[in-house]
């Protein structure tokens, strides 16, 4: 990971078959200072059919999002940020459509958002667009469509921004990987390509993300859309250092590991020995496949797997141990491929332990020992 937050993105939306385009999308990547305490901001919206101004509420919908989220204060949480926002958004449109056109429905649209700080994604949503990623060959839709079908032709929007004056809005948080790619896309997009039809762009997509947004709206566009079609590309280049919240929600909910004996393997670690055992952990030599290289994994005790305090104590070992970088700590390392359970991996210093040492010399000269808690404390500043 590095130190700052990088994504490519494209986008593409066209009127299709209708007079008018009501969708409206947009990404905004800030500065380095607000994108350090804001992330980036994608935001798709699909003004209802039959609204008179649905347009208007999109396109109103997209900009007070990608301009208002940028200013608010850094005390509140994305959560708290986002939700807010959006109130404010539902309850301007359901003024304005009493105000102008004295109806219930008049500035009415759809809405997801997706906004990524540091190492998380946060997902608003209302309505019937969509979010969809892509990590690792697996395509999934993150989104749930607010929408009660009657009959297989006939179907109606259950929620959506500027019907009513008090709204709920989904939202959920995700940890976020590099090279996961996110799609957002109108139901004018969706409803004419099924999951594998938009998991093979995402496969084929190359650098110019907005040529892939162009490719998925012409082909919706192919498959005789009647709608409005709109899509959105996103791919997470590079990410920030984890926040210890972050790195727990990513960890917490892994599986304790199995007994680990000699000849085992796990994601990558070929087992060589148990150096130490105790109530609480157990420490293995192991040997990374890949570099060949022998390194330690540290693994908690499954007589811990239902405490919580315990399995927070031992992710926080780690999340500080990755942080620490002084030639008289011992490292602990990032692991080399997505966990299965749960365990961290550090360096494998050969030699003797401090208490072997003391055992070996119960009366040593002052000056080793000087030298050894020269280098102690050295660590320990």
């Amino acid at each position: 990971m590095s130190s700052t937050l990088k994504i490519t993105s494209g986008q593409h939306s066209e009127a299709g078959i209708k007079d008018s385009n009501d969708d409206a999308c947009g990404v905004r990547v800030p500065d380095a200072s607000l994108l350090n305490t804001k992330g980036i901001a994608a935001v798709i919206a699909d003004g209802m059919s039959g609204s008179e101004a649905g347009k208007e509420a999109a396109e109103a919908c997209v900009r007070g999002f990608l301009t208002d989220y940028f200013t608010t204060p850094e005390s509140w949480s994305t959560e708290t940020a986002g939700e807010k926002i959006l109130s404010a958004l539902n309850r301007w449109l359901y003024a304005q459509g009493h105000h102008h056109y004295e109806s219930t429905s008049a500035m009415v649209t759809t809405l997801s958002v997706l906004v990524i700080k540091s190492a998380t994604a946060h997902l608003f949503h209302v309505g019937d667009t969509r979010i969809y990623r892509m990590r690792q060959g697996k395509f999934e839709c993150l989104t749930h469509d607010h929408r009660v079908h009657i009959s297989e032709d006939k179907n109606y929007l259950s929620r959506a921004m500027g019907i009513e004056l008090h709204m709920e809005i989904d939202y959920r948080s995700l940890p976020v990987e590099v090279d996961d790619i996110y799609l957002l896309t109108t139901d004018g997009v969706h409803d004419y390509l099924d999951d594998t039809a938009l998991a093979e762009f995402l496969y084929a997509s190359g650098d110019d993300l907005g040529q892939t947004a162009t490719a998925i709206v012409s082909k919706a566009l192919e498959n005789k859309s009647h709608d409005n079609v709109s899509s959105v590309v996103l791919k997470v280049e590079e990410l920030p250092h984890q926040n210890e919240h972050e790195f727990y929600q990513q960890f917490s909910e892994l599986p304790f590991p199995p007994p680990l004996e000699t000849g085992m393997v796990l994601d990558g670690y070929e087992i060589i020995r148990e150096l130490h055992a105790s109530k609480r952990t157990q420490v293995y030599l192991a040997q990374d496949r890949e570099t060949q290289s022998r390194v330690i994994l540290k693994t908690p005790s499954v007589n811990y797997d239902d405490d919580a305090e315990y399995i927070d104590r031992f992710l926080h070992e780690e999340w500080a141990g990755r942080r620490l970088k002084n030639q008289h700590v011992l490292k602990v390392l990032a692991p080399r491929a997505n966990r299965q359970c749960l365990y961290y991996v550090t360096e494998y210093i050969e030699g003797q332990t401090l208490r072997q040492w003391m055992h070996d010399n119960p009366q040593p000269a002052i000056e080793e020992v000087r030298n050894i808690v020269q280098q102690i404390a050295a660590g320990l500043r």
